[in-house]
């Protein structure tokens, strides 16, 4: 699963998972939030950066071109120790959209060189910056720029490309600083829609970036011959074939040629790690995608707090820092090309969401709901899963349950409406009127997920290969036959180019926005949205032929639960400071607890009760209504005073037999994102919901003590909801996008195998034909299980 909601007022649960960026005022800095990412890429990313020669001036440059805003950023220097040692050439290649681009080759940028450029009319306005805290970048003294010919403005694009002297190493207040020419690097770029202050100006203050990254770069294969740089640093061009300052081939140089695999699974996520592992059981050749890089500790991982160093525990381990994913400066778990919090690292949204894992009811996988009948009977493969990865309503170490007094109110409550107690795992298809302690996949007090069982197994298998930080473009096709997929990583294949065995199979796990838009990049889809493909300069190229387009529902269908908060008060609650200070600066006891045995508040979620009730709609169809309850609360609105340290919300969402739906497409810059929202376009659906809002607080004053401040006695229910943010409706369960059915209305058939094609599959939420009952990553998991299978045995393959 791929999606969330609003980092500053997120409004529910947000067991799935989506990024919106704010700008900072014009004193913010360059590459701030990247600072801190730098120690965990380290060589992970060695792939991404490679070389590529420039048509206009015949330079080759190594570099990288971001996927997101096409921004190409080329470097390549002299021989190592020569008279031109500290100086190099580079350019930044920008769509006119980019209204600046900076770069930062050495990674970071407190102390660093910065070099930021703009377009002002038909030039290029440019200026090196250095900075020594986090405020705007000033003139950095010694770095001399000068512009080569092939600069240039025009009506699409705009080139900077220069000689920078001065500009390898430099003096500090802590000592010299240098780029790392000889060795492994991870240079870093920003990007901002937003014009500069005062584009005349080398000087001019600016907002800061609306997106930043880095890729990794052999610096040590980007050098020339003395003869070559001469040439080309005098603005000639042409002059020869590169050569590296190092005897022996590097790992940024493109093979000759690649490997071809059985099976190629795109994404780490819930669906692609289950899948990918049950492929490689049988011993055929599986490669594993994932576009963005380690989680948790035993993946790499080392993004951890401060009071667990040396702990070997990462943001990702540690259960109960869960809710910081979305206050957190350095939020580089998300994906910077789809418009909703959606989570490119390994695990995908089951690395970085609430972790409420709920087993299928019947109705996950009835016809009912959209299913084949072949589906039906998902009991062997839920059976399967939970061998694997059982479930625990107690995952502290010490078996005791923490802050639960959550819990006990919302008990309180829900018993005086006729609500019973279980425990909900054990009793999957008793979903009316039920509620009980809320339920993860947590093992010895940490997150595990399919990331400690499915990955870890498949990657001990000689035959499984993973790569990370490979970006899929599009699956590359000869008519109907897929014949392997293009990727931006150039060691991977030639031009980043991964084949298949003859008689190989892709299946795309990205998301229920990535696999759409891999999708639509490869002729798949409504021909509005391959159109917008064939206009981009970048991507046109690698669509098919426009006979062999394929037209299929892709983005239709597409469901999320729409969600509501109700916010209380209670004087028995104890709101943890809203989860402020767990990051930085927790309770002592609490961080003592848990990093001495795994107990404690940090062994679990937020969440700390969940329930159901099925509702019956004016249209004759029922409707299913959960109930999230956590301490604390995104945000409150409320004309009285109240005691922010007894906070806490209950989240209600519809889910199973919604009727509303939307639509997930692409912009003209590839980000993918819901062009139709899905909630409310059936006015039932809001009917229903406002009629379980009304519910739960229907015998609040039989609860003493319990008091509702959001929304308060001056608002009811039904003008709250129909005022609430439509953008907060978000519960970041997307399912849908590329729904399993019949052709004609489908994209997936019964095998999940795309139609019209021979060996193109999905597995991941965008095929589950409408909501769950519940947080679908157990769902998602189920039929990643199911359709293994299906695959394996479905003839033709390998």
């Amino acid at each position: 699963m791929r999606s969330i909601t609003n980092p500053l007022k997120p409004t529910q649960e947000r067991g799935g998972i989506v990024c919106t960026s704010s700008l900072v005022s014009s004193g913010a800095m360059l590459l701030r939030l990247g600072l801190s990412i730098l120690p965990f890429v380290g060589t992970a990313l060695s792939q991404a950066g490679g070389p590529y020669t420039d048509p206009d001036n015949g330079i080759t440059f190594w570099g990288y071109t971001d996927p997101v805003h096409q921004v190409t950023y080329g470097y390549v220097f002299p021989p190592l120790g020569g008279a031109q040692a500290n100086e190099f050439i580079g350019e930044i290649v920008a769509p006119i959209a980019t209204k600046w681009a900076g770069a930062a080759p050495g990674g970071s940028m407190l102390q660093n060189l910065l070099l930021v450029a703009w377009p002002n009319g038909n030039s290029i306005v440019r200026s090196a910056r250095y900075a020594t805290d986090y405020v705007q970048p000033t003139a950095m003294s010694g770095p001399v720029l000068t512009d080569l010919p092939s600069t240039k403005v025009n009506a699409t694009h705009w080139k900077w490309v220069y000689r920078c002297v001065n500009c390898v190493s430099w003096s500090t207040p802590s000592g010299t600083k240098s780029i790392p020419i000889d060795a492994f690097g991870v240079p870093a770029w920003a990007w901002s829609s937003v014009a500069v202050d005062s584009p005349s100006s080398p000087q001019s203050t600016f907002l800061e970036h609306n997106d930043f990254g880095f890729f990794g770069l052999d610096f040590a294969a980007a050098h020339v011959s003395a003869a070559v740089y001469t040439i080309w640093a005098a603005g000639g061009t042409g002059g020869g074939t590169p050569t590296s300052s190092s005897s022996t081939p590097t790992s940024s140089q493109p093979p000759a040629t690649a490997t071809p695999y059985d099976y190629i699974v795109v994404g780490a996520g819930a669906g692609g790690l289950v899948v990918a592992d049950r492929l490689s059981e049988t011993g055929k050749k599986v490669l594993l995608l994932e576009r963005g890089g380690p989680s948790t500790w035993e993946t790499g991982g080392t993004y951890g707090p401060t009071w667990a160093k040396g702990y070997n525990l990462t943001k990702f381990d540690v259960p109960g820092l869960f809710e910081t994913m979305f206050s957190d400066g350095n939020p580089f778990w998300w994906c910077k090309d789809i418009n909703v919090f959606a989570g490119c690292l390994i695990g995908g949204g089951t690395s970085i969401n609430g972790a409420l894992y709920w087993f299928p009811p019947y109705s996950d996988f009835a016809s009912t709901t959209g299913w084949p009948s072949s589906w039906a009977n998902h009991q062997p493969y839920t059976d399967k899963m939970k061998a694997r990865l059982p479930s625990t309503d107690a995952p502290s170490t010490d078996g005791k349950r923490y802050l639960e007094q959550t819990f006990d109110v919302a008990a309180q409550l829900l018993n005086g409406q006729g609500y019973r107690q279980l425990t909900i795992n054990d009793h999957p298809d008793q979903k009316d009127h039920v509620y009980g302690y809320s339920a993860y996949n947590f093992v010895k007090g940490k997150r595990n997920g399919p990331v400690g069982t499915y990955f870890k197994t498949a990657k001990a298998r000689p035959n499984f290969t993973f790569k990370q930080y490979a970006y899929v473009l599009n699956v590359v096709r000869d008519g109907a036959q897929i014949t392997g997929v293009q990727t931006n990583d150039t060691t991977l294949g030639p031009y980043g180019f991964i084949p298949l065995t003859s008689k190989g199979r892709v299946v795309l796990s990205a998301g229920a926005f990535g696999s759409p838009r891999i999708l639509f990049r490869s002729g798949i889809g409504p021909t509005d949205m391959i159109n917008i493909v064939k206009n981009d300069a970048v991507a046109a190229p690698y669509l098919p032929p426009q006979n062999q387009w394929i037209n299929l529902p892709v983005g239709e269908n597409v469901s999320d639960n729409p969600s509501i908060n109700l916010v209380f008060t209670h004087p028995s609650v104890d709101a943890l400071e809203n989860w402020a200070n767990v990051w930085n600066n927790p309770r002592p006891a609490d961080s003592a607890q848990y990093l001495k045995s795994g107990a404690g508040v940090f062994s679990q979620g937020s969440p700390r009760l969940n329930f159901w009730r099925a509702y019956s709609g004016s249209d004759g169809k029922t409707r299913w209504l959960q109930g999230t309850v956590r301490p604390g609360a995104a945000s409150v609105t409320t004309s009285y005073p109240y005691n922010a340290s007894q906070i806490f919300t209950i989240t209600a969402y519809l889910s199973t037999g919604i009727t509303s739906r939307g639509r997930i497409g692409i912009d003209a810059a590839m980000t993918a994102r819901a062009l139709v929202p899905p909630w409310f376009q059936d006015p039932i659906d809001k009917a229903v919901l406002i009629q379980g809002l009304y519910d739960i607080v229907s015998n609040i004053k039989s609860v003493p003590g319990l008091t509702l401040i959001t929304p308060d006695n001056k608002t009811t229910i039904t003008d709250y909801v129909n005022n609430y943010d439509p953008g907060n409706l978000n519960s970041n369960h997307w399912v849908g996008s590329n729904t399993i059915g019949v052709s004609g209305k489908a994209v997936v058939d019964e095998n999940t195998k795309v139609f019209k094609t021979n060996n193109l599959f999905v597995v991941d939420a965008s095929i589950i034909p409408q909501m769950p009952m519940s947080n679908p990553h157990g769902t998602i998991m189920v039929v990643a299980e199911q359709a293994a299978a299906k695959i394996l045995a479905l003839p033709g393959g390998p």
